[in-house]
């Protein structure tokens, strides 16, 4: 490449561009595949929860499970870290991970710190999060009618209601 060549790819973002598309294929594939073992976790034991008449069981199932989609973020906010580590774009780990978690979920507490030619790695990593947040928010929509249904359930039981009538209930 040319000097000429080089200034044009960096004042286009070009490497950010590369990097960041191959990052956010690899991120979403990962989110996707753990959110779909997270609800197929969630959807098979509180169906049999809920036939066994355990209530408390599917709200502890229904948390636990929330608190494994937080998890995803963090291991995805950390995966943006190391790639920025890892490309030398930033000098320090902890630096790389504190970056991406304030892109990632788009808080922007830290300035861009990235070098020229990466500079729309950063939107790039904004849009993971976004993407990844909004698909997080569909599963624990489709979460909720076990968990609600558990809920009333449980406190029609506290009210004494026949059990033909919380049987009826879906």
């Amino acid at each position: 490449m040319t000097l000429q060549e080089t200034n044009i790819a960096t004042s286009l973002d070009l490497p950010g561009y590369l990097l960041g598309a191959t990052m956010l294929l690899l991120v979403m594939i990962f989110h996707g595949g753990v959110l779909l073992q997270i609800a197929k976790r969630y959807e098979v034991k509180t169906f049999l929860y809920l036939s066994e008449n355990k209530y408390s069981s599917v709200a502890l199932c229904f948390y636990i499970s929330v608190f494994c989609l937080f998890l995803t973020h963090i291991a995805e906010i950390m995966i943006w870290g190391v790639a920025l580590y890892a490309f030398k774009l930033l000098p320090a780990l902890g630096q790389s991970i504190l970056f991406s978690g304030s892109t990632y979920t788009a808080m922007g507490f830290m300035e861009d710190i990235l070098p020229d030619g990466w500079k729309m790695l950063a939107v790039i990593i904004a849009f993971s999060g976004m993407f990844a947040f909004a698909w997080t928010a569909s599963v624990m929509i489709s979460m909720t009618k076990n968990f609600r249904q558990a809920y009333t359930k449980l406190h029609m039981e506290k009210l004494n209601i026949s059990s033909e009538i919380i049987d009826r209930f879906k």
